[in-house]
């Protein structure tokens, strides 16, 4: 089904953004201008995913330098990715109510000051914070990213393709992380994989102001929901302490029991907050388009399975095959090369096919990519490992562009903030769920060898679920 057949009308008024809030005029698109959007919105967009993935390789190094074990390693990870789940939502409505620019500049130049305190960190607990500071002001920028793309492109095959090139720069900063973090931990220090934000986020910053035009925002209902939004932080935090304090402690402790009851409660009390609130972050009206929620929930599965991974697979090729940190990064550029042919490949085919086929076809490569990786010896040449991980990174970067466009495309232009903060959400849930779960099950030394082919099983399984909910739900 086309985007226009999947929208609905909709009787809430829609501004554009005063010339208060545009300092300067954008510059007329023609020619080479045309991309010059495109350009400063992936550029921001580019950072926000690289510090998903760069410090992994990085870990080793940083756990030494600051006396962290593995479950203060998943910590610096899950301090972002968790902070950024929790609150994409808000994300998603404070750009949609107030101008997705003007929030997008505010979070470019928070995340970037965030950036240098984690480049500057004396300890561990500084930097797990800075990290959450980090995680708040990507959440602010993701879905905004995607509103001004749209606003930007309002051609449904330009979108398609913009939104093809949008999550190929993901793709690629996702998986080119660990190459480019193995060699700035190698040749100068793992804080240098935090500085490298300066440049990128203040080149982001100046294109976004000279090159990119106002998005449409909603009057009337704000969608801010702060008691919803406590629950669903304190949901998803009590999940993630749960499952890291389980793998490294046992689950039959105290604090992995509390852990789990906070999730449950929280989630529960989220769940009524959207349900009766009168202005819910996502009104629960949304998930009864099968498309919508179909993508939601393949975002989750596809982060689980290959954020997971790649933390399994940094501290294997570190820890158990004693690679350096810039060998390690070569090691997982498989993944990154099969991501530059994916991804625009998923854009131009979602822009002929639609969303669907390239949904499920690529989670099914991925989760035969994984399957090929639990079944690999611990010992084993590496060449083994070749095959399976293009196939994973293949497998991600092809699926993510048919999902972003499904889920964007089945809501109401002035929704596009709120849904790609809904899809986005998911990912990063999906992406502290797996580096929680799957990196837990390493946690032991003696057991890691039955614990990371447990842990690529797992992956393999939420891939092969995503494909059947693509096939069965999307439109």
């Amino acid at each position: 089904m086309t985007e226009q057949r999947c929208q609905h009308p909709t009787t809430e008024p829609t501004t554009i953004e005063t010339a208060a809030d545009q300092p300067k005029p954008p510059e007329p698109q023609g020619g080479g201008r045309r991309a010059l959007p495109l350009v400063a919105v992936s550029l921001g967009y580019f950072m926000v995913i690289l510090d998903a993935t760069i410090v992994t390789v990085a870990l080793p190094a940083l756990g030494r330098d600051l006396g962290a074990g593995v479950a203060g390693l998943q910590w610096v990870v899950d301090a972002y990715t968790a902070t950024l789940a929790g609150l994409l939502l808000l994300g998603g409505s404070l750009g949609d109510r107030f101008g997705s620019r003007r929030v997008f500049e505010a979070a470019l130049a928070g995340f970037t000051l965030a950036s240098l305190a984690c480049g500057l960190a004396p300890s561990l607990g500084w930097l797990i914070a800075a990290r959450a500071v980090q995680g708040a002001g990507a959440a602010m920028a993701v879905p905004s990213s995607l509103a001004l793309l749209r606003a930007a492109y309002p051609d449904q095959r330009e979108r398609a393709r913009a939104f093809g090139v949008w999550g190929g720069i993901a793709g690629i900063a996702a998986a080119s992380g660990p190459v480019l973090g193995g060699a700035l931990t190698a040749s100068v220090s793992w804080r240098a994989v935090f500085m490298v934000n300066l440049p990128v986020g203040l080149a982001a910053l100046w294109l976004t102001r000279r090159h990119v035009p106002a998005a449409p925002r909603r009057d009337g209902a704000s969608g801010i929901d702060p008691v919803g939004q406590v629950a669903a932080v304190a949901s998803l935090g009590g999940l993630i302490l749960a499952l890291i304090r389980g793998g490294e402690a046992g689950w039959g402790q105290p604090l992995v029991v509390c852990g789990l009851v906070a999730f449950v409660v929280f989630g529960v009390a989220w769940v009524a907050t959207q349900w009766r609130g009168t202005d819910p972050m996502l009104p629960l009206e949304l998930w009864r388009r099968p498309t919508f929620s179909g993508s939601v929930a393949v975002g989750l599965l596809l982060n689980l399975g290959f954020y997971g991974q790649l933390f399994v697979m940094s501290l294997y090729l570190q820890q158990v095959r004693h690679d350096s940190p810039s060998l390690t990064g070569v090691a997982l550029l498989p993944e990154a090369l099969a991501v530059l042919i994916a991804s625009p490949l998923s854009g131009r085919l979602t822009g002929r096919v639609g969303p669907r086929r390239p949904m499920a076809s690529g989670q099914l490569i991925g989760a035969a990519g994984f399957a090929a990786l639990a079944l690999a010896p611990l010992a084993g040449p590496f060449a083994l490992l070749v095959v399976p991980m293009i196939a994973a990174g293949f497998g991600t970067a092809f699926t993510m562009p048919a999902a972003t466009s499904a889920a964007v495309g089945a809501v109401e232009a002035e929704r596009s903030g709120l849904a790609s903060g809904a899809l986005n959400a998911s990912r990063q849930v999906g992406g502290a769920v797996g580096v929680a779960l799957l990196g837990g099950l390493v946690a032991a030394p003696h057991a890691f060898g039955s614990g990371m082919h447990l842990a690529m099983l797992l992956a393999a399984a939420a891939f092969a679920a995503g494909a059947v909910l693509s096939a069965t739900t999307v439109r």
